[in-house]
């Protein structure tokens, strides 16, 4: 008998958990029940997991959308992983390290399919590794990733989206459509992983510009030209370290629809035009605006620069180097425009 565990219970895997309880019945053999591991916290003063089977709801990070019966949050790993065989990691990047430790610990890898939901790399200056050659790294496991234009909150109110389903194998590419497409949440697999991952990471860095862009009162025109120059700047970037990486993964939902939804609607984009418009410093508006919580575009960026000078390859990404300059170094908003005619100028783009 096969088990699904959705390793974290923020907003993406609570409807994940949805979504994947809705279509259990879809693949032959599996269970019925779907697991949510959900981290020991609190919430309004009682256990977040036991919050969420009391009540149906994360009432923390979903509130006003119930969790289907058949769904059953814990906090204990061992509980989570036992027996499980459909792997889903929907957690901070920042944290996969230490997840993988348990399920190295407490999980049957030989029998395990994982699939990641996480955005996010782990750039230095010496190289890069996304989340799924970190989990191969870890667990030996090839994983496939999901990522796309994918608001959690709109996924699980079922507005109609789409995700791109990075896989390299046919069988386990039809078991994960089949797990989590939808009639409002169609999947659209491709042999990539690579690819579909940098997009997700690096288009954080193109909602700071388009952010700044903003915030310095420039308009629909400039602001459509910032992200055509960044969506080249991310396909060069990709392709540059992943060769193998196809033209059409870039208008994929993980590409050019993931980089329209994050300039235009996310927390990157937001809190980079309250940068332009008040020079209030990033983590004041962090504090202020997210309550604390870290914005993954100017630090994404802080990686990216530092790999890119290593590589001698700084003049190339006139864009990604602007967005560095103007969150760690001090140099003026205005200075976005030098992207802009920068990246004509390098017409190697």
């Amino acid at each position: 008998m096969q088990k699904i565990c959705i390793y974290g219970a923020g907003n993406w895997g609570t409807t994940a958990a949805r979504i994947l309880a809705s279509n259990t019945s879809k693949i032959e053999n599996l269970s019925h029940k779907v697991t949510l591991y959900a981290h020991k916290e609190t919430f309004n003063g009682k256990d977040l997991a036991q919050l969420i089977n009391q009540t149906k709801e994360n009432t923390k990070y979903l509130p006003g959308f119930k969790i289907p019966d058949n769904v059953f949050a814990t906090s204990d790993i061992f509980e989570a992983l036992k027996d499980t065989t459909l792997l889903v990691f929907v957690v901070p990047h920042q944290f996969l390290e230490s997840a993988l430790e348990n399920v190295r610990k407490y999980a049957d890898i030989q029998n395990l399919k994982i699939i990641s939901l996480i955005k996010g790399m782990y750039i230095e200056r010496d190289g890069i590794k996304t989340t799924t050659q970190l989990i191969k790294s870890i667990l030996g496991v090839q994983p496939s990733v999901l990522s796309g234009a994918n608001i959690a909150p709109e996924i699980a109110a079922e507005g109609f989206c789409e995700s791109t389903l990075g896989c390299l194998n046919e069988d386990e590419a039809k078991t994960w459509v089949k797990l989590f497409q939808t009639d409002y949440f169609r999947i659209q697999p491709v042999k990539d992983v690579n690819g579909v991952e940098v997009c997700g990471a690096l288009k954080n860095v193109v909602a700071v510009a388009v952010g700044l862009a903003d915030g310095l009162g420039f308009g629909n025109n400039t602001k459509s030209a910032v992200m055509r120059i960044g969506l080249l700047e991310i396909k060069k970037f990709a392709q540059m370290y992943y060769p193998d990486t196809p033209d059409s993964i870039f208008l994929e939902s993980c590409g050019i629809a993931d980089l329209v939804a994050s300039s235009f609607g996310g927390r990157n984009f937001r809190l980079s035009s309250e940068f332009a418009k008040t020079g209030k410093p990033f983590d004041q508006l962090e504090k202020e605006l997210l309550g604390g919580q870290k914005l993954q575009g100017p630090h994404t960026s802080l990686e990216v620069n530092l790999f890119l000078k290593n590589m001698n390859k700084i003049k190339d990404f006139p864009l990604f180097t602007t967005v560095y300059e103007i969150a760690y170094e001090g140099e003026n908003p205005q200075s976005i425009i030098k992207a802009f005619t920068q990246s004509y100028v390098n017409s190697s783009l």
